[in-house]
């Protein structure tokens, strides 16, 4: 069995160990993760694909039918119903958030309305949607906080609903409702969000990661002959490639724990921002800037990414490491 998301091969004592033939069709379809004890957790939605949903029901509900669900196409390739109350063009979906049980958005509400159709798509963004408060390497100042991928999700959903009624687009007003209170749980105030959430997911499905990593992560990467250990899904897509002989195993921010598993053998693989700040935690001090991501995009990424290489060779001679950007292309590495 593979996991279509992550495109993990599920070993065969794993799956016999769970008895649920429902639980094994979702993770079969990948609504859910197969721990190595038989146990199955289920992922969530991301605000993104939740947003989306919401979106798309207006379209579909204009009709005067009342929607309890709409099918949205993830950001992962996955075509799945998500839950919604729909009517007359207005049109509300509440955040699933699966077996994660520290989710700080679970339960949002995302309220969209049908406003017209017009030549193509375009997004009215009302309140409780943050927007960002300085320049990034990949937004404006001002602009919604609104990811790439889930803008995308967003889109294609409204888009493939107009189809559906032989439109050719619509403009609908998005709102997050009390997403400026339930932003303060979140690191948005840190990164320069402000105003309200962020609407995030680069696969659409939210991962049950307390859970399952704490259940079993790094006693795989402490038993694998040869492993590499990455902090989340970029990393992991491009580890299955970079290494196809060895165990690729997410661990998230378990870095630490996972090190210290055991003396030598592993390669710590993935994006800047976690491994970086692991590293050295005081490296945003004095710069000026608000993220790692901003960092290493500026004239002083490079220097930061060698120094940060060196130190963890020093701090962990018995483990290589290799940081990566988002196409999956070497910033620096020590192996």
């Amino acid at each position: 069995m593979i996991d279509p998301v992550s495109k993990f091969k599920y070993p065969d004592a794993w799956v016999s160990l769970c008895r649920d033939k429902a639980d094994l069709e979702l993770v079969q379809g990948g609504l859910a993760v197969l721990t190595s004890d038989g146990t199955v957790l289920r992922r969530g939605f991301t605000t993104g694909t939740t947003a989306a949903a919401a979106c798309r029901a207006t379209i579909e509900s204009l009709d005067g039918n009342e929607l309890k669900s709409v099918n949205v196409r993830l950001a992962c390739g996955i075509t799945t119903p998500v839950g919604v109350v729909a009517g007359d063009g207005v049109a509300s979906c509440f955040k699933y958030s699966g077996d994660y049980p520290d989710d700080a958005t679970a339960g949002i509400e995302f309220r969209a309305r049908f406003v017209r159709f017009q030549d193509g798509v375009a997004l009215d963004v009302g309140n409780g949607i943050g927007r960002w408060d300085h320049k990034t390497p990949r937004y404006g100042k001002g602009s919604p906080a609104i990811s790439h991928t889930a803008m995308y999700c967003i889109a294609s959903s409204i888009a493939s609903a107009c189809a559906a009624y032989g439109e050719q687009g619509a403009l609908i007003r998005l709102e997050a409702v009390d997403g400026e209170r339930i932003a303060l749980r979140t690191l948005n105030g840190r990164i320069g969000v402000v105003g309200g959430i962020s609407v995030l997911g680069s696969t659409g499905l939210v991962e049950p990661w307390d859970d399952h990593l704490g259940q079993d992560s790094v006693e795989r990467a402490r038993k694998a002959e040869q492993a590499v250990v990455t902090t989340g899904r970029v990393g992991l897509r491009y580890a299955r490639l970079k290494y196809p002989d060895r165990e690729v195993v997410l661990i998230g921010a378990k870095i630490q724990a996972t090190l210290d598993s055991r003396s030598d053998g592993l390669v710590l693989f993935g994006l800047p921002a976690l491994i970086i700040r692991f590293i050295d935690p005081t490296v945003l001090d004095g710069t000026g800037h608000r993220t790692i991501e901003e960092l290493v995009s500026s004239e002083e990424g490079r220097r930061v990414i060698h120094t940060s290489v060196e130190r963890f060779k020093l701090r962990y001679p018995g483990h290589s490491i290799a940081i990566i950007d988002r196409q999956g292309q070497v910033l620096g590495e020590a192996l």
